[in-house]
């Protein structure tokens, strides 16, 4: 299971930090990755970080902004935003796909669990 949560609203500028709780599948052995979508639009996955080497992936416009990191002792990921614009605004959500096929292949084809999203809003 993956509980993702910190959504909220924030002004154009602002940071904010989402929480994904894992459970139930060996968390040092998966990647797990952070997807997003805004109304209208298609799903898109912007962070993945593999637990098995420590690599990750990143979306092109996420870049220098979010990261992505993970506490395996404690079983969760984060994902940080800073500098968040009108269009990070979407629902988003945490993923996890077995860390053998990496981070961008995972992201690519699919991930294998998903959680319930989180909302964030950025107001202008």
């Amino acid at each position: 299971q993956l509980q993702a949560s910190g959504g909220g609203l924030v002004q154009a500028g602002g940071s904010l930090r989402l929480s994904c709780a894992a459970s139930g599948f060996p968390f040092d052995d998966y990647a797990i990755g952070w997807f997003r979508q805004a109304p209208g639009k298609e799903r898109e996955g912007i962070l993945c970080i593999n637990n098995i080497n420590g690599r990750t992936w990143s979306k092109e416009s996420v870049k220098g902004r979010f990261t992505i990191s993970t506490d395996n002792a404690q079983k969760t990921a984060y994902l940080q935003m800073n500098n968040l614009q009108p269009e990070d605004a979407a629902v988003y959500y945490c993923t996890a796909d077995p860390g053998q096929r990496g981070c961008s292949v995972s992201v690519y084809y699919g991930m294998q669990s998903w959680g319930k999203g989180t909302q964030v809003t950025v107001s202008s």
